[in-house]
């Protein structure tokens, strides 16, 4: 007996011309609009941090899909970029740009780690745009209770440094990213060759430095308690980058907030539990 697979969506490739730089954009689907905001992992991206997600959420969602600043086909910021504002202020400033010129005014937002704290702060900065917030282990609203950086961090650190990316590097990261590393394995492959791309990789250094000068993510945390979206956690019990502890912070503040936790499962809940990610979205984000 065979299993029916679900029919891949067809996807649209867009770039966005924003006042920052040029924003590569993918979409699928039809129906309320989901922005996914990926991670910050050496090779993310949207459709590589979320492909095997879509023909679950496209059947109910226009799913919007951009890399981020620094990621993908995305413009790569400067060294006076990051100077300027953080990462996640120059990612919501970029993120709000293009879905004006997709003619997007109101839509659900999702986002993991680095894209989470992008998510958390659009939801602030643009708070009658968002209409449902799904964050996963999100960077920035966390205060982490025990050491830093976490684990997972310092993987990312040491990604691009001493002799550089290598497959041996990039397999040691996902085995900090996920519970059961050895599932995986094929990915490593993907996300070593797409972190081979020249100005990623001096795009990474400049961002790695700018993080040191900032002493890390911005503090999300303080401001929480204003999120005015209902808003879902979703948090792998055995994350190594962003530990569960931190989720206590964001599940005391938030007004309208609830959180689920995956047993076994690291920092990619959206690949390591995919069938329950999916169900948990769609549910959520269908409810009145």
């Amino acid at each position: 007996m065979t299993t029916a697979r679900a029919e891949e969506p067809k996807l649209v490739e867009h770039t966005v011309r924003t006042t920052l730089g040029p924003m590569a954009v993918t979409e699928a689907g039809e129906g309320p609009v989901l922005v996914m905001l990926h991670g910050g992992g050496p090779g993310a991206g949207a459709v590589a941090n979320y492909h095997q997600n879509l023909p679950a959420l496209t059947r109910r969602f226009r799913v919007v899909l951009p890399d981020q600043p620094g990621f993908g086909g995305s413009y790569r910021p400067t060294e006076a970029d990051l100077d300027a504002r953080s990462i996640t202020e120059i990612t919501v400033d970029a993120l709000l740009q293009t879905l004006d010129g997709l003619g997007v005014d109101r839509f659900h937002l999702l986002g993991n780690s680095l894209g989470g704290a992008a998510a958390l702060a659009t939801a602030l900065a643009a708070p009658g745009r968002v209409e449902k917030l799904v964050l996963m282990a999100p960077g920035g609203g966390w205060l982490p209770f025990g050491p830093t950086p976490t684990e997972g961090q310092k993987a990312m650190f040491r990604y691009y440094n001493g002799e550089g990316p290598t497959l041996r590097k990039m397999r040691d990261f996902i085995g900090v990213m996920t519970a059961e590393p050895k599932r995986w394995a094929d990915t490593a492959q993907a996300r070593y060759e797409a972190s081979l791309d020249e100005s990623h990789i001096a795009f990474y250094h400049r961002y790695n430095a700018a993080f040191a000068k900032r002493h890390g993510m911005d503090p999300l945390w303080q401001r929480v308690h204003e999120i005015e979206a209902p808003t879902l956690l979703l948090w792998g019990r055995d994350d190594r980058t962003i530990t569960l502890d931190g989720a206590q912070l964001m599940l005391r503040r938030i007004r309208d907030v609830q959180l689920h936790v995956f047993g076994g499962c690291g920092h990619w809940v959206q690949v390591e539990r995919q069938a329950e990610f999916e169900r948990l979205v769609t549910d959520f984000l269908k409810e009145h």
